[in-house]
This record gives C-alpha cells, sequence and structure tokens, in this order.
C-alpha cells in the first residue's frame, strides 16, 4: 500500500513522508509571502526545525522563527509572538511542532489584527462571532507529533497564567487552509512523548465515539482512528523509526481531532485543569485518567463499548475493552495514576469546579456533578 494522498476534509492536507519540501507550495495555495514559523523551545534547535527553515529560504519565504512557546502555551507566549509577528510584517504563519507550537500559531494568525483582547474569544456560547474575520491570517500547519491533531482543529488550547485555566479560543476560520502531515518528522519523538501523545489521539476518537451527540461522520472516523492506534502505537512506541507505523499514527491524529466535533467528556474535562494547575503532559494525562472514565461512564456506554470492541478484534465487550486500556498503558510505561504522575498535594475543590467549567463536560454521556465529580477525581489518585 502505498501511504500518500491529497485530502480536502476537513482542510487540505498533503499526506506523506517527504512531503515538507512542499511547504512552498502550501504557503503559496494559502496567499503566504512573508510566514513565521511557529514552534516549542525544545524543537526550535533540532534538526527538522533547521531543515525547514532551509526549504523556506530556498523558497524565498525567509527563515523567520518564533519559539518562545511554553509546554502549555499562554496568554504571555501569545503577547511576544504577536510582537515579533507584527515588527517582522508578516502575512501568515507556519504552524509546526506538537500541541503548543500548533495551537499557539495559530492564535497569533487568529490575534495578529483583532482589536479585542484573547480571553473576548474563549468558546462560550457565540463569543466567536466577536471576532473579526478578515483580520485573521492564512495558516500553514505542519505536526511533528501524532496526537493533538491540533493541525485539522478549529480552537486553540492557551493556558491563563494568572487564574491556571486552559481556555479554549475557537473560530471557523483558524483552520489551518494547507495541513503538511509528513510522518518522517515524527521519527525522532522521544519514547515517552510518543506515548502520551498517541494516547491523546486514542482519547479523543473513544470520547468523540461515545459522546451522545450525534455525528454519524465522527462516529466512523473515531471507530476507525481507535483500530489505527490499537495495531500502530505499541510498534511506533517500540521502533520508533518505522514508518509504516509513524504514518498511520498521524492520520489517526488528525482522525481523532476530526471526530471530536461530535464531543469529548470527562476525560478531557480532568485532563485540562490538572494540566493548567499542575503542568503534567496532555496526552499522559488522558491515558491516567481513562480508565477511571470508562468505569465512571460504563452505564451509558457499555453496548457501544462492547460494540467498538468487537470491531478492534477485542474480546469479552465492556470488561474487555477496559482490559485492553490497562494492558496497553502499561505497555508504553504510562504511569498507574495521578500521584504517580506528579500531582501532589491537589487542591481538589479548584480541580473539581475547573472540570465541571471545562467545555468538554458537555459531550460527557453521564451528567457530571460536583459530588461524582469529586469521586471521579479521587479515584484517579
Amino acid at each position: 500500500m502505498q501511504l500518500t494522498g491529497n485530502w480536502s476534509y476537513p482542510t487540505s492536507l498533503r499526506f506523506g513522508a517527504g512531503r515538507i519540501r512542499e511547504i512552498g507550495e502550501a504557503c503559496q495555495s494559502a496567499r503566504i509571502k512573508n510566514p513565521l514559523l511557529v514552534t516549542d523551545k525544545g524543537l526550535a534547535d533540532l534538526a527538522i526545525t533547521r531543515n525547514t527553515l532551509d526549504i523556506m529560504e530556498e523558497a524565498g519565504l525567509g527563515r523567520a522563527l518564533f519559539s518562545d512557546v511554553d509546554p502549555n502555551p499562554n496568554e504571555i507566549n501569545v503577547a511576544a509572538g504577536l510582537q515579533v509577528y507584527r515588527e517582522g510584517g508578516h502575512d501568515g504563519i507556519i504552524a509546526f511542532g506538537g500541541g503548543s507550537g500548533l495551537d499557539l500559531g495559530k492564535m497569533l494568525a487568529f490575534m495578529s489584527r483583532q482589536v479585542r483582547p484573547l480571553w473576548d474569544f474563549e468558546d462560550i456560547g457565540d463569543w466567536w462571532t466577536r471576532a473579526d474575520p478578515d483580520a485573521i491570517d492564512p495558516i500553514v500547519a505542519v505536526p511533528t507529533t501524532a496526537g493533538t491533531g491540533s493541525e485539522v482543529g478549529r480552537a486553540s488550547v492557551i493556558t491563563n497564567s494568572q487564574t491556571q485555566e486552559k481556555k479554549i479560543i475557537f473560530h471557523p476560520k483558524v483552520l489551518p487552509r494547507e495541513v503538511i502531515c509528513d510522518p518522517e518528522l515524527t521519527m525522532t519523538m522521544p519514547d515517552f512523548i510518543t506515548a502520551g501523545t498517541g494516547m491523546d489521539a486514542f482519547a479523543h476518537c473513544l470520547e468523540a465515539y461515545c459522546s451522545p451527540h450525534y455525528h454519524p461522520m465522527s462516529q466512523g472516523i473515531a471507530l476507525e482512528g481507535m483500530r489505527l492506534v490499537k495495531e500502530n502505537l505499541v510498534t511506533a512506541f517500540n521502533d520508533g523509526n518505522n514508518l509504516e507505523a509513524r504514518s498511520h499514527m498521524m492520520v489517526a491524529a488528525a482522525m481523532g481531532a476530526t471526530a471530536f466535533q461530535k464531543g469529548l467528556g470527562a476525560i478531557h474535562a480532568l485532563s485540562h485543569p490538572i494540566g493548567a494547575m499542575h503542568h503534567t503532559h496532555h496526552g499522559t494525562t488522558n491515558a491516567v485518567v481513562m480508565l477511571e472514565v470508562l468505569k465512571f461512564n460504563r452505564p451509558a456506554i457499555e453496548i457501544v463499548i462492547s460494540n467498538a470492541a468487537n470491531y478492534l478484534g477485542i474480546s469479552d465487550g465492556f470488561e474487555g475493552f477496559t482490559q485492553y486500556v490497562a494492558d496497553l498503558n502499561s505497555s508504553l510505561s504510562i504511569p498507574k495514576n495521578l500521584t504517580a504522575l506528579g500531582v501532589l498535594n491537589p487542591d481538589m475543590d479548584r480541580l473539581v469546579a475547573g472540570a465541571l467549567a471545562d467545555p468538554s463536560t458537555g459531550g460527557n454521556p453521564v451528567e457530571m456533578t460536583p459530588d461524582n465529580t469529586r469521586k471521579l477525581l479521587e479515584n484517579c489518585f
């Protein structure tokens, strides 16, 4: 099977090994002449970033770089990036990296010419309509991990550094115009990042699949995304040079983010405040709380999970599926609980309040209340 393709759902995707060489064509298609490449601090000096800057320069796009991006990007990073963007006279963004680089890059393009402050556009009701759509600059997204799927998302997660809350900023035009999914860029990921980002992709597919909202297209994408993770994540973890496994995981990540238009749930509702307050890796946190959330939601999802288990070749229905998740976490060296993850002396009142305020609660199959959410969190420690 030839693992290459040109796709336009949910946006224009150039998928396949080596396609980073098309960055000039992608920028031309997006009508970007003077891009700013945005990535995180850890990627700034790596070969994949330097090579991409070389390709940009050869294409006449310069080699402007902004990398002052924290693992959980915040409004301080946004302000610093906007200053660089505006002073450089840039007309578009190349968002490059994992979730932090992609989310921050998308927000720079979104906020480049807005007149209202960032938090005015939080994903609450119709607040996105406050933005001037003509003041949003184009984005080319280049993921270097296989997890968040932010390259095909219409939102970014930005941490409010003052309140230690993760906020979702949404607008339809935040969706990148062009995406380059080159699995060769993921082959240098450390094992723990492969594990955490891969479980993030799985969590996106799982929660979208279990969400009670009606979206049959996302339902099918979520189910097939879980299959790709099941058949490829452990291989990619054990053999980072396996291009086929890396390719399928990159697809699964994009599928998860496409699928969760149907909704997310308690996994993300817990993970967001935990990450904001304790600075844990998002995908790994999702993996740590996943089993307890499955048990919490069992009354509402036992049948659909049994159906998924049948499709995935997992015996014993819901019990077999939860055992598979436990075994998968173990094979990826995921911490057993939040304490093992490093979440010490938690403020349970704040975590419960943060979880209930998170937009992901609306997609959970079981209604989350102060009492049952506290019990769920306690079970994760």
